[in-house]
């Protein structure tokens, strides 16, 4: 099979169209899959990224980044490359990229998830001869709640602690998964806050013509006291620092597809777990593949050895292939 793409230190780069995607150094010119900082780096002479993603890079990346937008479906020449994006279902804008040279075609997935969450572009399958998948969550152990399900434990959750005067934080990552959870919850049942990054990321999306329920930041003046009852979306890292001070006796919670593993949640010090992700499941990913009828599939960040093997005892040839990618910073077992 002709090399349509090829892995480098850099990142995964196309040699007829002389472009990387989602690179991790500094390069000439880069076709983003989405706006997560593991995906999207600063330091690139030019970036390519759909009409949804290039609002957060902006944001991300100040006003000097060259960003050129793509619609979904779209084809370009790029030198002697044909590229097109599609969604990826992982958050707003996100996509997988097709890269055609010659007629071989090639699929670079980044992150994705196939469940419709009704806030991400819902996955769309390309048919390839190779395919470039993650498999951050690449075991059977994974499986993740369904929506409904999902926003009864969360409800739950919250009302109840509200009914004893407790306030409750709720760790997600600030762009995707929070809007996700403040879609799903019931916002009847009290103030609904965020922390800095999650409301900065709010408005870019909001700017965007996404519709988000009523939040408010949390300033000086926001405590257990002026809000009581609230929930609080904040970052995993954010839970340490001086705001959270002002909600003495909070419950704590995280929404990973990491609290499918015992211990996760003990480590975190928290004490609810959900079990909800923006990357595809062992299912998900399994369907994924299937549905881009690719014979060649690359397998990156995650469990990819088991992945890897599991992929070759089905059919595929397999391989694992050694990327920057972390699969989010709100997604680690740690």
């Amino acid at each position: 099979m002709a090399g349509v793409l090829t892995f480098t230190d850099r990142g995964i780069y196309c040699p007829a169209g002389d472009f990387y995607i989602d690179p991790w150094r500094p390069v000439a010119r880069a076709l983003i899959t989405h706006g997560h900082s593991d995906h999207a780096r600063p330091g690139m002479g030019r970036y390519l990224a759909t009409e949804g993603t290039a609002p957060v890079l902006r944001h991300r990346l100040g006003d000097d980044a060259r960003i050129e937008t793509i619609a979904y479906g779209e084809t370009r020449r790029i030198g002697d490359a044909d590229v097109s994006f599609h969604p990826a279902g992982h958050v707003p804008g996100s996509a997988q990229i097709r890269v055609a040279v010659a007629g071989e075609v090639w699929v670079a997935s980044g992150d994705y998830k196939t469940v419709d969450d009704g806030l991400s572009e819902a996955f769309e399958p390309v048919r390839c001869h190779a395919f470039i998948s993650e498999c951050t969550f690449g075991l059977p152990i994974f499986k993740w709640t369904p929506q409904e399900q999902l926003a009864q434990q969360i409800n739950g959750w919250w009302a109840a602690n509200a009914a004893e005067g407790r306030a409750s934080i709720l760790g997600a990552y600030a762009l995707g998964k929070a809007q996700r959870l403040m879609r799903t919850v019931d916002a009847g049942i009290g103030p609904l806050l965020t922390v800095t990054a999650v409301e900065n990321t709010n408005a870019v999306l909001r700017a965007q013509g996404i519709t988000l329920p009523g939040t408010q930041p949390i300033t000086e003046d926001v405590s257990a006291k002026s809000h009581p009852g609230a929930l609080i979306i904040a970052t995993p890292g954010s839970t340490t620092q001086n705001w959270a001070r002002r909600f003495p006796g909070a419950a704590t919670a995280f929404a990973s597809g990491w609290m499918t593993l015992r211990g996760v949640r003990r480590r975190r010090g928290i004490d609810r777990g959900f079990v909800v992700s923006d990357h595809a499941d062992w299912a998900g990913l399994n369907a994924a593949i299937k549905a881009t009828g690719a014979e060649t599939v690359f397998v990156t960040h995650g469990y990819t050895s088991a992945f890897q093997r599991w992929l070759c005892e089905q059919g595929h040839d397999a391989h694992v292939v050694s990327t920057d990618y972390s699969g989010d910073d709100g997604e680690v077992a740690t």
